[in-house]
């Protein structure tokens, strides 16, 4: 899974390293960066992660193909479609099937980088192998409600250089308490702007080890600054405070990069929104819910007596629990009898 630590610099854009308007995963308006350095890019691409695939939406010029690839998303996996150009043009294309994720993303310099652990790390990091690591890698992934990767992962993509992925293994026990993906873009796409990116990041919930997380994302910005990479990115969601003052610490910087997903029951609360106060009644509930997770507004009127609104673009309707606008008198007086 874990390659050769040689040196790649492959072909960096010119001038500042983070221009936006030089660079094709920052670069997402207006007119595409040009070059034959980017000419070499792959069209299309996407990696597969195990819990999903991590879609390069850089590398599409058509965004109908794009949501063309995301819905290809397979039952229980969670795609990723990042550096996408023009996203609001992605979105208006499926509005219904697609959301922006409501996530921010920081990228590490990996040229200056050279933040060292403790002296004494109370743990191993090394690249995962076998079918024991992806049991445990899953068992911590299920412990926080995350995707796992199907069975046979690892097995089937051994040989896969631009995959990193490391576990981080308690000495004390020898049990493995962590563990965090990586993804080499030159090495996947042949990215001009030469870089990485870290996902998946997960730490045993009774790991009684402190500072985990830190140490792997530490292995994996040294491992691909070894390897010549410009930069590491992550994604984060805006509310993890506690995550974002480490990675800020660390000497991360957000960017101007946005995550594309499929609405589906996993990530159903971040697209449905938080849960409304007004308590009610089972029956107006379950149609409100329905029509929260397709993207329609819900205005609740009078809670007690199950009144709400319903609005899509233009139109809107007065609802009384499964009753409407629509429903005639007949009906309506077959219902109370």
């Amino acid at each position: 899974m874990i390659s050769e630590q040689n040196t790649e610099s492959g072909s960096p854009t010119t001038g500042d390293p983070m221009d936006p308007n030089q660079m094709t995963s920052l670069k997402h308006w207006g007119v595409a960066p040009k070059g034959a350095h980017v000419d070499a890019m792959r069209a299309n691409a996407f990696v597969d992660c195990g819990w999903g695939r991590l879609i390069f939406g850089q590398t599409f010029d058509d965004p109908a193909i794009l949501v063309r690839e995301l819905s290809q998303e397979k039952n229980g996996q969670r795609d990723v479609a990042l550096y996408s150009r023009d996203s609001n043009v992605v979105i208006s294309l499926a509005p219904q099937q697609m959301f922006i994720d409501p996530s921010l993303t920081f990228r590490l310099p990996l040229k200056p980088y050279g933040q060292k652990p403790a002296a004494s790390v109370p743990v191993d990091i090394r690249p995962a192998y076998g079918a024991g690591d992806e049991d445990n890698i899953n068992r911590i992934y299920k412990s926080h409600g995350m995707v796992p990767v199907y069975p046979g992962f690892l097995a089937d993509h051994a040989d896969d250089n631009y995959l990193i992925l490391l576990v981080a293994v308690d000495r004390a026990t020898g049990k493995i308490v962590g563990t965090v993906t990586g993804v080499d873009h030159r090495r996947a796409i042949e990215d001009p702007d030469n870089g990485s990116s870290l996902w998946a990041l997960a730490v045993d919930s009774q790991c009684p080890v402190p500072g985990v997380g830190m140490y792997l994302v530490h292995a994996l910005a040294s491992a691909f600054k070894e390897r010549g990479r410009a930069f590491m990115d992550l994604s984060v969601m805006h509310d993890n405070g506690t995550a974002i003052a480490l990675y800020r610490q660390m000497g991360f910087e957000q960017v101007p990069v946005y995550c594309i997903k499929n609405k589906n029951t996993i990530n159903e609360p971040l697209f449905v929104g938080p849960e409304q106060e007004e308590s009610l009644n089972i029956y107006a509930k379950i149609i409100v819910d329905a029509a929260r997770r397709r993207g329609i507004f819900v205005e609740v009127q009078d809670a007690e007596n199950g009144f709400f609104r319903l609005s899509l673009g233009g139109k809107s309707i007065s609802c009384r629990e499964s009753l409407s606008d629509f429903t005639s008198a007949v009906a309506m007086s077959r219902c109370d009898d």
